[in-house]
């Protein structure tokens, strides 16, 4: 067999072994904000959604420079304070979600626009808000989660940001790509 079609064989199998996994998985990883610093470490990691926003967090802030994490950081502070006080947005958990999907969009169409960093930072913001507002509906008031997901999400944004800084454009482009694509699929997931 060719090298060729059997790395396109080896590429489409885990694309759709990997995309049967996710469907299996709830959109997100919310719940309770309550239960201390290791549970609050591991949300960033074992709550999909968020995992894939701090990489595209990461991605964004490596193409177009820190600045950006400002947006981020902004967003989050944001969101979370506006659900802490029992904010509501219809719809949030698919919001989250497709969150994804435009931070990964806003990077693929990014070569072909102007100015692309007034819409690259208002989309980046947006989406980590809407993220932050559903941890800020779970604020039970320990500081130790919120403390704990802090610390792996900048842990995880930053090997974001070296990674991304390393890929070459197609590599950055795939990634872009890989984000539109799981950030649609864990909308749909639910359904």
């Amino acid at each position: 067999m060719p090298t060729n079609l059997s790395r396109s064989l080896l590429l489409s199998s885990a694309a759709g072994f990997g995309l049967s996994l996710l469907s299996a998985l709830p959109a997100g990883a919310h719940g309770s904000a309550d239960a201390g610093v290791m549970a609050g470490a591991l949300h960033p990691l074992m709550g999909i959604d968020h995992l894939l926003l701090l990489v595209g967090v990461g991605l964004t802030a490596a193409r177009f420079g820190p600045l950006l994490l400002g947006f981020a950081l902004g967003g989050a502070l944001l969101g979370s304070v506006f659900g802490s006080f029992g904010g509501q947005l219809p719809g949030a958990e698919l919001l989250a979600a497709l969150a994804v999907s435009a931070v990964g969009a806003v990077l693929l169409m990014s070569d072909k626009l102007q100015r692309p960093l007034p819409l690259v930072s208002a989309v980046l913001g947006s989406a980590v808000a809407v993220h932050a507002l559903l941890h800020g509906q779970e604020a039970a008031g320990t500081s130790s989660w919120w403390l704990g997901a802090l610390l792996a999400s900048a842990l995880t944004i930053g090997v974001s940001f070296v990674a991304g800084r390393r890929l070459n454009q197609r590599q950055n482009l795939l990634a872009a790509g890989a984000l539109v694509v799981l950030g649609g699929v864990l909308a749909l997931a639910p359904l």
